[in-house]
């Protein structure tokens, strides 16, 4: 397709254009918002006469503290809303960088654990439970038969030299 170029001074009168249409735009705004403002405070805030009595000045407060309650109410469910509104932000933003997959998660690490250590992590450090079993077991002493202790002391070659010294010390003396 076929595109004129448009020249530097034209530019230059396009943008000072839109600048100003995109400034009067700025101003009506700001105009309705501080007209918007003069319209809400006339409204809640009525010009307050001054109490003659006890009773009336009374009634004053009570009537302060009543839209002070209202306000405080009105601000805390603005806060639940913008708190959810950011948590709902925070969860797009999330999934558009799962979707976009650019960042590689790291690959998980192997662990080697202990059962008691899987046991704290799982239960946590209130619940724990020893799982040392070779802790609790027993020494057992193995029963030798008379047969096997000959067999084992006729194969027993450090048994057998250790014996020969011993005869030899005696032709010796």
């Amino acid at each position: 397709s076929f595109r004129k170029k448009v020249s530097s001074s034209r530019k230059h009168q396009l943008k000072s254009l839109m600048l100003s249409i995109a400034k009067g735009i700025l101003e009506e705004e700001e105009r309705e918002r501080e007209e918007a403002k003069r319209r809400y405070i006339a409204e809640t805030c009525p010009p307050v006469s001054m109490p003659r009595t006890m009773q009336e000045l009374q009634d004053l407060c009570k009537e302060i503290h009543r839209k002070i309650d209202g306000i405080d109410e009105e601000r805390y469910d603005l806060e639940m809303k913008v708190n959810k509104a950011n948590k709902e932000v925070r969860d797009l933003n999330i999934k558009i960088v799962d979707l976009r997959g650019k960042f590689k998660r790291p690959r998980l690490k192997k662990v080697r654990m202990s059962a008691d250590a899987m046991l704290k992590a799982l239960l946590g450090s209130k619940h724990t439970v020893n799982m040392d079993l070779r802790a609790n077991l027993k020494q057992v002493k193995k029963e030798v038969k008379e047969e096997d202790k000959q067999l084992r002391d006729v194969g027993d070659w450090r048994k057998n030299i250790e014996d020969k010294s011993d005869r030899k010390k005696m032709f010796d003396s």
